[in-house]
């Protein structure tokens, strides 16, 4: 398990970093298919509960996300693009709930089903859609220090729990998390946070990059438990297996979703 992990990283993650540094469309077209793939198997998930999203209304409407958050700003103001978000959000609403009551058969599952279908467009639309906000506003740098910083807390939780770990953090959710993981991911999001803005050159005092680091480091592990818990909700181990070692694209994604939107509120507080 743990030789497919590090071969699908060495696959993946230099076209996910040169995707960044060459910044413009490469790096919009990335996050779409990611938040697409993601998506398609959030819906699979409820397929596999007897449930029935619609999943053309939510494949459309996360890109529409995507395109939102790269497009909009181009226009105007962020409040173009605000506007643009809570267009969709309405819209999103609204025509989700219609789709689901014109199913053939929605049975008694009408309000789940209908759910399932905006949590979807929400989780992997809306959420990833603030990396292609924060590349569009903050830069390069900075994606790549919320991203690494994200990948350290994974890999450093990873190891100090498999070395040190005996006290189960939640193991309703996922049996295999301890709070000596948690604890070797906090410090790890913040250690890499830290060497990454001397190695881009950020620019920004310590204490703020510091902040930073230890909301990835609880963000990241937040998502990880919350995609845990919906997996445990339908009853799978795995989200998918397109990638050898790590599951699914959505088992990938679950850290990074939250990241995305946290990094970019405190980027905001501190640079504007």
């Amino acid at each position: 398990m743990l030789r497919q992990r590090v071969l699908s990283a060495v696959v993946v993650l230099p076209i996910l970093i040169l995707a960044i540094w060459f910044d413009g469309p490469w790096f919009v077209l990335v996050a779409a298919v990611l938040a697409l793939l993601g998506v398609v198997e959030f819906y699979a998930m409820a397929g596999l509960a007897r449930l029935q999203p619609v999943a053309l209304f939510g494949t459309l409407w996360t890109l529409f996300f995507i395109a939102n958050a790269y497009y909009a700003p181009s226009y105007g103001s962020e409040t173009t693009q605000l506007f643009g978000a809570l267009a969709l959000a309405g819209s999103g609403v609204i025509l989700s709930l219609a789709c689901v009551l014109l199913q053939r058969r929605p049975g008694d599952r009408v309000f789940v089903n209908w759910s399932w279908s905006l949590a979807g467009v929400l989780y992997m639309g809306l959420l990833l859609s603030y990396w292609v906000l924060m590349m569009g506003s903050y830069g390069r740098e900075w994606v790549l220090l919320a991203l690494l910083s994200t990948f350290a807390v994974d890999t450093s939780a990873y190891f100090v729990g498999r070395t040190w770990g005996k006290h189960r953090m939640a193991p309703s959710i996922s049996p295999g998390k301890t709070w000596e993981g948690a604890v070797g991911g906090l410090v790890g999001a913040v250690a890499a946070a830290v060497l990454l803005s001397v190695i881009l050159d950020v620019g920004t005092a310590y204490w703020k990059v510091i902040f930073l680091g230890f909301a990835v480091g609880i963000s990241a592990q937040l998502g990880d438990l919350t995609e845990s818990k919906l997996k445990r909700s339908v009853g799978v181990k795995e989200a998918g297996n397109l990638i050898p070692g790590h599951g699914g694209v959505l088992d990938r994604l679950d850290s990074i979703v939250f990241t995305g939107v946290v990094v970019y509120y405190c980027l905001k507080l501190f640079i504007g």
